[in-house]
């Protein structure tokens, strides 16, 4: 089975979720969207994670992105599962749950990786542009709670860097000044960033974000 990179096109599929059928593509529409997948139902680290989520939702319309969670246990599973989150975490799922028992979504998303364990999916996210391409791909141990605000973080980046001619640096914040790409020409930088710029190295030119 080849491995999903980057600008590669996210495989579609159908499924079962805690919110009725979805065809992904069909699902995620024109917007932004994030699949994250957790071992099995009634996980600990999974509770707080899919807790995190939902109290973040808002956060993640206010950037067009939708979210979804995937497990390999199925719907009633997963629905009694929500009861426990909700309670523990004082929260109130508020995202779809797909249930993989086949693992034919944990195949398709290269999931499952066996050196770690050959039944449990690892702890993968992918983010995924309105053209239904990869555009980032982290992988964590199942031990490892995922970081949310990263991922606003990285979603922030890539929606700034898809629609201008810009990078963002190490511990880059929104808000913060951003690196010109070096395809841009000096003398097209007034034109492009009339906000300025400062030229550290002529290879690393900083200005400040232009979408604000």
């Amino acid at each position: 089975m080849s491995t999903l990179r980057l600008g590669d096109v996210a495989p579609n599929f159908t499924a079962q979720t805690t919110e009725g059928e979805i065809n992904f593509h069909e699902w995620l529409g024109d917007g932004w969207g994030v699949l994250f997948s957790h071992p099995s139902d009634y996980t600990p680290v999974c509770t707080t994670e899919l807790g995190t989520v939902a109290k973040y939702k808002a956060e993640f319309d206010k950037r067009n992105t939708k979210v979804v969670a995937l497990s390999v246990d199925g719907v009633a599973s997963h629905n009694g599962w929500i009861k426990d989150i909700n309670e523990t975490q004082n929260t109130t799922v508020n995202f779809p749950i797909i249930a993989d028992e086949d693992k034919k979504v944990s195949d398709l998303y290269d999931m499952i990786h066996p050196n770690a364990d050959n039944t449990l999916t690892v702890r993968s996210v992918f983010i995924i542009d309105p053209d239904k391409k990869v555009k980032l791909i982290i992988v964590y141990p199942a031990s490892t709670g995922r970081n949310f605000d990263e991922l606003l973080r990285v979603i922030d980046s890539l929606q700034l860097t898809a629609y201008h001619k810009v990078a963002t640096p190490a511990n880059w914040n929104n808000g913060d000044d951003v690196v010109i790409t070096p395809a841009v020409k000096n003398e097209d930088i007034p034109t492009l960033f009339p906000k300025g710029h400062k030229e550290v190295k002529p290879y690393l030119r900083m200005t400040p974000q232009p979408n604000l």
